[in-house]
């Protein structure tokens, strides 16, 4: 289905009748079957304003804003990228311990990203396909991504505040802030390490749980805990522990 803010009043209408009565008719029958749904609707529109122009359903707005997130556009939470680009490799690449050089990381996290993580999704996709198979070079990327390293990336937006509930759909109205600095290897590193660091001490140790939050790989997860040196006190005290 689409967004929600993009349905015309008829189907609002008929959306509206499901909530409040909690049954619909399948197609081809005559009888009602109840049903009992909890509704997770996404939209990049402010609905607001919609519905004080007309063009979206007051009764269905209030229904529907029961509890509202705000998701940033992935420019703006650029940290997330490597964990977003390691996630869809373990999708599209499972068991193939790919990896990303570190150009063509830095590329990821300067551009844009107008698509949001949809566009980051199919841009990994493509590179998988492309590439020989063990890294994901800069020439695996798309041409209008490449191209941006080493330049002065435009300036960062932020999305304005939208009733939204997916990432793909955020930041359609969006508001000019300070040009950020291209970011270097370095950069990337620190942010890789200061995200799994975070989510390490959120699971308390649990490297499987920490894997799954993370989207990697527990061979991956290990080998970047030995690189940046994170929880290996808790494991040598395990390993003293087993003996």
């Amino acid at each position: 289905m689409d967004e929600v803010g993009e349905l015309p009043l008829e189907l609002q209408a008929k959306l509206l009748r499901v909530l409040q009565e909690k049954e619909v008719r399948p197609v081809g029958s005559n009888q009602r079957v109840k049903v009992d749904v909890r509704v997770i609707a996404a939209t990049n529109r402010d609905l607001e304003t919609a519905y004080k122009n007309g063009t979206f359903r007051k009764d269905l707005y209030f229904r529907l804003n029961v509890v509202t997130l705000f998701v940033p556009a992935l420019r703006e939470r650029r940290s997330d990228i490597p964990l977003l680009v390691h996630w869809f490799l373990e999708r599209y690449a499972a068991g193939q311990e790919l990896h990303v050089s570190s150009a063509a990381m830095k590329a990821l996290m300067q551009y844009e990203w107008p698509g949001n993580v949809r566009e980051l999704e199919n841009c990994v996709e493509r590179a998988i396909a492309l590439g020989n198979g063990r890294v994901i070079e800069l020439s695996d990327l798309p041409s209008s991504i490449a191209s941006g390293v080493g330049a002065t990336p435009p300036p960062v937006v932020y999305a304005a505040k939208t009733a939204v509930l997916d990432p793909d759909l955020a930041g359609d109205i969006a508001l000019a802030e300070s040009p950020r600095m291209p970011l270097s290897t370095t950069d990337l590193e620190d942010i890789e390490r200061a995200t799994i660091q975070r989510v390490f001490e959120q699971v308390n140790g649990d490297k499987a749980l920490a894997g799954r939050m993370l989207g990697i790989s527990r061979a991956t997860l290990y080998r970047k805990l030995k690189r940046y040196n994170i929880g290996m006190s808790v494991v040598r005290e395990s390993s003293h522990t087993l003996q």
